[in-house]
């Protein structure tokens, strides 16, 4: 992962917000030194620190990990993917759209890998379309299997997760947001 990016983000959007790093960290619900950390470069932060993060600033998760701006799909390099080790390879597809109130990723996951997430903020909704592979997806507790080419809609304002089959899966991840996240800070 190119925490450069994620540690320039994390100093902007706390700047553009004229908060401390006690402030952040009361809203984040992440440790003042865990944000300091990420903000000097010196510790890589997972997804479920960065969905944290996201959600205490009231800002989509492509404001943390590329910029806010509608990207040249021919610009190849904007569209990098971010690898979280031991975890999900996400690549944002469309990044966050203030009009829409939603943002896509491409999402891989390794042979058998399993990704739990904590609920996101109040009425984010998540369709997830799968590629390729096999995927689960754990909806209200249960596990619901998909193939490729199968598609699911379920509440991420609770706790959701993703597992891959034998040979891995690739997915699509739409995040719709039930209120118009911030956008002033994530460009």
């Amino acid at each position: 992962m190119e925490s450069d990016d994620i540690t320039l983000k994390l100093r902007d959007v706390r700047a553009a917000a004229g908060l401390s790093l006690s402030k952040a960290a009361e809203l984040t619900g992440v440790s003042k030194a865990m944000l300091g950390q990420i903000e000097r470069g010196e510790s890589s932060p997972t997804i479920a620190t960065l969905w944290k993060i996201a959600k205490g600033f009231q800002l989509p998760l492509s404001a943390l990990i590329g910029t806010s701006a509608l990207r040249d799909p021919a610009d190849a390099a904007r569209f990098r993917t971010v690898t979280f080790p031991g975890s999900l390879k996400v690549k944002i597809v469309f990044p966050f759209d203030p009009v829409l109130g939603a943002e896509t990723f491409h999402v891989e996951l390794d042979s058998n890998q399993c990704h739990e997430s904590p609920a996101h903020a109040a009425g984010v909704t998540e369709e997830v379309f799968v590629l390729n592979g096999l995927l689960e997806v754990l909806r209200n507790g249960e596990w619901v299997p998909l193939n490729a080419g199968q598609g699911l809609r379920f509440p991420a304002d609770l706790p959701h997760g993703y597992r891959a089959g034998p040979e891995g899966a690739a997915f699509l991840n739409m995040h719709h947001y039930g209120h118009r996240p911030a956008t002033a800070a994530a460009g």
